[in-house]
């Protein structure tokens, strides 16, 4: 049996985002922030060529990371303002990733059942400074 990479869960810990064009031509980012304590807030916006924004999701929960697998578990969630209670009885609400690669710039992971990659860039805390 071959040898399972581990990473470093401090490494996800803090702002992460992501963005980039759907099918449709609007613009999709999202803001991820990863708690020590494993909790998530996940925010994801749509917005229009022109920039007004179409939808907004903010969904919480738990998230972790074991060897080579990132889970997230979501408890809750607001899309246009209106509070939403997770069913914890929806398979739907957990997910599984296959990590790829992590460091301190960059987190690159992989659906386990849909095999979509998707690519986080971490934050910086120093906007502005060189």
């Amino acid at each position: 049996m071959g040898t399972v990479e581990k990473y470093s869960r401090d490494l996800l810990i803090g702002e992460w985002f992501s963005t980039g064009i759907d099918e449709r031509g609007d613009s999709m980012s999202e803001f991820a922030h990863l708690a020590a304590d494993g909790s998530f807030e996940f925010k994801f916006v749509r917005q229009n060529s022109q920039g007004e924004v179409i939808e907004e999701i903010i969904e919480y929960g738990d998230w972790g990371l074991v060897g080579n697998i990132h889970f997230t578990i979501t408890k809750s969630e607001f899309i246009e303002n209106e509070h939403f209670a997770a069913d914890l009885n929806d398979e739907n609400n957990y997910h599984a990733y296959q990590v790829k690669s992590l460091d301190s710039h960059a987190f690159v992971y992989q659906h386990v059942e849909t095999k979509e990659e998707y690519v986080l860039r971490r934050l910086s805390q120093n906007v502005g400074i060189c």
